[in-house]
């Protein structure tokens, strides 16, 4: 019996197979920052906060700001500097993060937003103009020791209002999800405004992006064509797609033959936004709100439970491993930090609160979307590391950008449950609701658990 060839990219040494302390470096981090969001996002529950409070502050813990500094040979090992391990469980959570923006999206009424578009649109514009404006003032106050390159102080005003004027819509469908929001008018509008913040957000990070290496403005211009191409294809094909991933017969596999679809879609739609130069996330949100949102919910349920209860605290828990808040000991740091938090959370509540009542919303109703729409977590990561990669930023800016990630995270889910316990619940909300228990239990047949079990279900928290 011959030994089958070695094919010869593994010959050459160009690639080699997985393994070694590469892989159990890889399952330790992955199982660390599971063990340690799962027990800190319990105890939040029980002292009151949401589970991703807990799951944040994991990160936190384990990256730099803390372990780092107790036991520095500690996290060098577990959470080394090099950038192929470092790619290897960013692979891992990003897979996560495209599939919770896909379940996100499978929850998104299209009815709602043909019923209210203006209101939304009004929402959304409010929401991403007053911050953006907001932060482009404060870009022209930060202190010239922070910018990586004082002469283009322009650059630096202009990246630091894109990078407040978006919202973290995975921080958000985790936050709905646990306040058992989701179902809700004021939930729909938040998933609705967001969206489209962040979709006009990577647009403007495409032109800051260009700017800084001297590019021209033709490839934004490229980009905003193809994201409305894209936008045509999946409405085009959202029915037999979803036909596609229905047609087989209730069971286990069919189950089985569904999420296998689904998850597929997820990641292909973010491939193909990823291409025309989009951010992956738009491409799976858009999946998830024309494909999936037409499946059953109890076919996607199990798909959810995993996404909930293992990839969302594991994306969490990485936030706070890109954070050294240390830099904070410094004055100027610390004083540049505040005002641009401050200027984040009033720039984006007021954009949202004066976007609601222009729309003729009530008070609380303003109240819970400024606070929701808040919540910049991952994404804003995921802007201040292009920031640093352009040479937009210096380390002291990066850790005060993600210091309004973390925190707008960590603030707004306690506000917007306290804004929505004073808005009433109308009849279509209700029926939402029903629609939405199919996601607590995982095959078509079932009868649905009770409320209270739903919702914990729902939200991950098993």
């Amino acid at each position: 019996m011959t030994t089958p060839d070695v094919p010869a990219v593994l010959a050459a040494g160009a690639l080699s197979p997985l393994g070694g302390t590469d892989l159990v470096v890889l399952l330790l981090q992955v199982g660390v920052l599971l063990t340690a969001a799962h027990g800190l996002g319990r105890l939040a529950l029980r002292v009151g906060l949401p589970a991703l409070v807990g799951e944040l502050s994991a990160g936190v813990l384990l990256g730099p700001t803390v372990l780092g500094h107790a036991a520095p040979a500690v996290t060098g090992w577990l959470f080394p500097s090099d950038p192929g391990q470092t790619r290897l469980l960013d692979a891992v959570t990003q897979i996560g993060l495209l599939l919770l923006v896909g379940v996100t999206g499978a929850q998104f009424d299209a009815g709602f937003l043909r019923r209210r578009g203006a209101t939304a649109t009004r929402v959304s514009l409010a929401g991403l103009l007053v911050p953006l404006g907001f932060g482009m003032a404060a870009g022209y106050l930060v202190p010239g020791e922070l910018l990586a390159e004082p002469g283009r102080r322009h650059l630096f005003a202009f990246f630091l209002g894109v990078a407040l004027c978006v919202t973290a819509l995975p921080v958000i469908a985790k936050t709905l999800a646990e306040l058992d929001l989701l179902h809700r008018d004021v939930g729909q509008l938040v998933i609705t405004a967001a969206f489209f913040d962040d979709a006009v957000g990577w647009l403007l990070l495409a032109v800051v992006s260009a700017v800084a290496v001297g590019g021209a403005g033709g490839q934004v211009a490229a980009t905003a064509l193809y994201a409305a191409l894209f936008l045509a294809t999946a409405l085009l094909l959202r029915r037999p797609l979803a036909r596609y991933a229905t047609r087989t017969r209730s069971g286990e596999r069919a189950a089985g033959s569904t999420l296998t679809i689904a998850v597929a879609l997820v990641l292909l739609y973010a491939a193909g936004s990823a291409a025309i130069g989009m951010e992956a996330l738009f491409g799976a949100f858009v999946a998830g709100a024309t494909v999936l949102s037409r499946v059953a919910p109890s076919r996607l349920a199990p798909l959810r439970t995993v996404v909930m209860s293992f990839f969302a605290p594991l994306f969490l828990a990485g936030i706070g491993l890109h954070m050294d808040l240390t830099l904070l000991a410094d004055p100027t740091v610390a004083a540049t930090a505040a005002g641009v938090l401050a200027v984040a959370v009033l720039g984006k509540f007021a954009g949202a609160y004066l976007g609601a009542r222009a729309s003729r919303l009530g008070h609380w109703e303003g109240v819970a979307l400024g606070a929701g729409m808040n919540a910049r977590g991952m994404i804003e990561v995921v802007i201040a590391l292009a920031g640093l990669r352009l040479g937009v930023l210096t380390t002291a800016a990066f850790t005060c950008i993600v210091l309004v990630a973390v925190v707008t995270s960590v603030i707004a889910p306690p506000l917007l449950r306290r804004s929505a316990r004073r808005i009433g619940v109308g009849d279509e909300e209700r029926e939402r609701e029903r629609r939405f228990t199919g996601w607590a239990h995982p095959a078509d047949g079932e009868p649905p658990p009770a409320p209270a079990e739903s919702r914990r279900i729902a939200a991950g928290s098993y």
